[in-house]
């Protein structure tokens, strides 16, 4: 039998055993990847698995390629809305943010172990970094759903965090092991790692979706593996010319992630698959490179440390962000508590291993337990914390039956699935006066567990699950037409032309968009539109009635077809795209 036989029948007892303990996650009220180091250290040396594993340089190596796998797929599932929503206090709690959690664990570290300063900066910088994957994990598995801004910023912030902790250890690692000036040589590789991985990760993503558009793969299967290529070299690039390789494939991920091209729902869930695998791989590798008994060695000073890190670091960091940008108390004291400490820390504390400085088996053992308790503490107590703040929402209902579609290449359009909640002003409607957008198309309807065909006459109820199929430039319209009852005059239209069906009625305009039109409820709008042009209606006549513009888009005959309507505060704007 060859070695590898052995090793991969190995890998594949290991990953079950990682993928079944997962299944324990919710009734224990653990992390998922708490179970994940488990199930590596019951297999290590001194474990019943009895797996002798010592070797940090292949620890780091695969470490390092399931982290750039994670981030990638945390790229690619963040939405553009999502990011500019939050971008600001994201971006400082991504960063300033770390740097205080970073120098205030590490001066508690260098108190507790009596260490030099610098080496207990080095430990704060290793754990300054959260691990969204763990936040949103222990969410999910408690039925917990929080609101969408805050959500949004905890997405965000824990997806773009990881560079600024990797940065801050090789930075103090190059700072102690080969005396680069702690002030002006650091903020040049800061410059060189955030710069550059910045750069070539717009770079590379842009230059992923021009080839994903035009080229055309024979087999459906190589399109996950041409954007997973991609993602590769712009961490490959990046690493190479000194920038911040992380960040590349990162930045990368969001520039594929919010593009259009083929097989795109194919491509996220083979990254989605990909991610799982590189995230319990990687912490049952890192379960067996610890030696448990080492761990009793250092509970004390990992305790304080940790309890140092979570309940004066962490909201040191996030109080002084969170409230100038207007989010509330609960808000706050929420983000302070959610900082869960993940893959990153641990990866990260091989480092000094690798360069072999003064302590380094220490370090490794004090950040693993320092994990440990964070994931532990914070992971088990997440639910009812929310709950307790009132921050917690009960998720929409799941459909009971999913709608994919497959595009063969550059297709302007999109599949949204839309939950019609009880107070949506779309209850009790028929299909056919939501005022949807002319080339807008209702593809399926579920209600319970049965699946309706869509048609202009049926009635949709409260719990109904849509699936929309629509151009990215209408969605803003489409969204409005479900949401809540009393949302239509609290924010105003895009700044788009809508087009709409002749026979929208001015009752149905007024319940979708909150627009008011002069005439009588059951008037259309081609009857509106003859009614107060001046000539006879031809396409490019418009008029304007009480701030509302009124353009005739089409013409079937001597009928008025199509009409686009451009809200006043929306004067101005382009043209829709055909």
């Amino acid at each position: 039998m060859f070695v590898i036989d052995q090793i991969l029948l190995l890998a594949a007892v290991l990953i079950l055993l990682g993928v079944v303990s997962s299944k324990a996650s919710a009734r224990l009220g653990l992390p998922v990847l708490v179970l994940f180091l488990i199930v590596g250290m019951l297999a290590g040396e001194r474990g019943i698995g009895g797996i002798a594993f010592d070797n940090p340089t292949a620890a780091h190596a695969l470490g390092t390629l399931a982290l750039a796998v994670i981030l990638y797929d945390g790229g690619l599932q963040t939405p553009v809305a999502s990011i500019r929503s939050v971008w600001k206090p994201a971006s400082v709690l991504a960063t300033l943010g770390v740097l205080v959690t970073a120098v205030v664990t590490g001066v508690v570290a260098a108190y507790v172990l009596d260490w030099p300063l610098l080496n207990g900066l080095l430990i704060g910088a290793i754990v300054g970094s959260t691990d969204a994957a763990a936040v949103f994990a222990q969410l999910r598995n408690a039925n917990i759903h929080i609101r969408p801004r805050l959500k949004a910023l905890l997405e965000v912030e824990s997806a773009s965090n990881d560079p600024m902790a990797i940065f801050l250890t090789i930075g103090l690692i190059e700072v102690i092991a080969n005396d680069v000036p702690l002030g002006v040589g650091l903020l040049k590789l800061f410059l060189m790692q955030m710069g550059l991985g910045a750069v070539v990760g717009l770079g590379v993503g842009a230059g992923a979706v021009a080839l994903l558009r035009r080229i055309r793969l024979q087999a459906t299967g190589m399109y996950p593996v041409l954007v997973t290529a991609c993602g590769l070299l712009a961490f490959g690039l990046a690493a190479n010319i000194g920038g911040s390789g992380f960040l590349a494939i990162f930045i990368a991920g969001v520039v594929v992630g919010n593009s259009h091209f083929a097989f795109k729902r194919t491509v996220f869930l083979f990254h989605d698959g990909m991610a799982w695998l590189a995230q319990i791989t990687m912490f049952v590798v890192l379960g067996l490179l610890i030696d448990p008994m080492a761990l009793l060695d250092v509970w004390i000073q990992g305790l304080l440390i940790a309890l140092a890190l979570m309940f004066v670091a962490r909201p040191l960091a996030v109080v002084p962000v969170m409230l100038p940008f207007g989010f509330s108390t609960r808000a706050t004291a929420l983000v302070s508590w959610v900082g869960l400490r993940g893959s990153v820390p641990i990866v990260l504390a091989i480092f000094p291993l690798l360069f072999e400085l003064p302590g380094a088996p220490v370090i490794f053992n004090v950040v693993f337990f320092v994990v440990l308790i964070s994931a532990v503490m914070q992971g088990s107590t997440l639910a009812s914390v929310a709950r307790r703040l009132g921050l917690a929402e009960t998720p929409p209902p799941r459909p009971p039956a999913t709608l994919e579609i497959t595009s063969l290449g550059n297709v302007n359009a999109d599949i949204v699935e839309y939950t019609v909640a009880a107070d949506s002003r779309a209850v009790g409607r028929r299909l056919s006066r939501m005022a949807l957008p002319e080339d807008t198309v209702i593809a399926m309807i579920t209600r319970g567990d049965e699946v309706i065909p869509p048609r202009g006459s049926t009635v949709l109820r409260a719990d109904d699950h849509l699936f929309a199929v629509l151009r990215p430039i209408t969605r803003p319209f489409v969204d409005r037409t479900f949401s809540q009852a009393g949302d239509a005059a609290t924010e105003p239209l895009p700044r788009v032309e809508l087009r709409l069906k002749g026979g929208t009625t001015v009752e149905d305009l007024r319940n979708s968009y909150g627009v008011h039109l002069p005439g009588a409820d059951e008037d259309t709008l081609e009857q509106v539109a003859r009614q107060n042009l001046d000539r006879d209606p031809a396409v490019g006549a418009a008029v304007m009635l009480d701030g509302t513009r009124l353009r005739v888009c089409g013409m079937l005959g001597s009928r008025i077809a199509t009409v686009g309507m451009l809200a006043a505060e929306a004067e101005g704007a382009a043209e829709p795209a055909d």
